[in-house]
């Protein structure tokens, strides 16, 4: 069973108190964007066997969006950080990359 704490109030949950929603760190588009652009964010997502970064409420908690890096094949989770976060903690980045000496996914 996959089990997340949740950064704003501590409670680690399993995934039932929980909402999935999706892929961590989209770049959204305006109105002023193109129809491939409008595409992309829509439909275009990463799906990778491995690391991956996502979004999960905390529903039957806080209630609160946070984001998770997580493994999807082990279901190992590397650690939760708060929604607002333009990117990943340094110490998460690191603590994954000590796990997986050969990962290269964050930019």
């Amino acid at each position: 069973m996959l089990m997340l704490t949740c950064p704003y109030c501590g409670i680690k949950a399993d995934e039932t108190e929980l909402t999935p929603g999706g892929e961590a760190h989209l770049t959204r588009f305006g109105p002023e964007a193109s129809d491939e652009d409008f595409e992309s964010y829509l439909f275009q997502r990463k799906n990778p066997k491995g690391v991956h970064f996502e979004r999960w409420r905390h529903a039957y908690g806080c209630g609160k969006w946070f984001l998770a890096a997580r493994d999807t094949a082990t279901l190992e989770v590397f650690g939760t950080y708060p929604a607002q976060s333009k990117a990943p903690p340094k110490r998460l980045l690191t603590a994954i990359r000590r796990k997986r000496p050969g990962w290269e996914g964050w930019e």
